[in-house]
């Protein structure tokens, strides 16, 4: 069954081109180190709820919006391996400044899921 990293990230609005070719970068290269999939989806129909929501989650600002994000592998030992090997390259290195980042990263939230109903 297929494993999936989750994320939940605030993206300001004003950063929403650079975050799309920052992703779109880590996608590629995360594609090419063996992920099945990968997908980033901005906040379209997504409201702050009085006790749980994407934008609580998160502690969204003022000209913020949220990113729903997964990646897809074959399994956890599979997302490891890949995870390691992408890591590892040059063009990884160069983006993982967190002053660089179109977001602030310390209020993304991330997890690994084991997938229970694939259909």
């Amino acid at each position: 069954m297929a494993y999936v990293d989750g994320f939940v990230t605030p993206v300001p609005k004003k950063k929403l081109e650079a975050y799309r070719r920052a992703s779109s970068k880590m996608g590629r290269i995360m594609r090419e180190h063996g992920a099945l999939e990968f997908r980033e989806c901005i906040a379209d129909d997504v409201k702050w709820g009085k006790r749980t929501s994407f934008p609580r989650s998160v502690k969204q600002k003022a000209g913020e919006t949220v990113f729903f994000s997964y990646i897809v592998f074959k399994s956890r030992a599979h997302r490891d391996r890949v995870n390691a090997r992408a890591m590892k390259d040059k063009r990884v290195a160069a983006m993982m400044d967190p002053k660089s980042f179109p977001f602030d990263a310390k209020r993304m939230i991330y997890g690994g899921f084991k997938v229970l109903v694939a259909l």
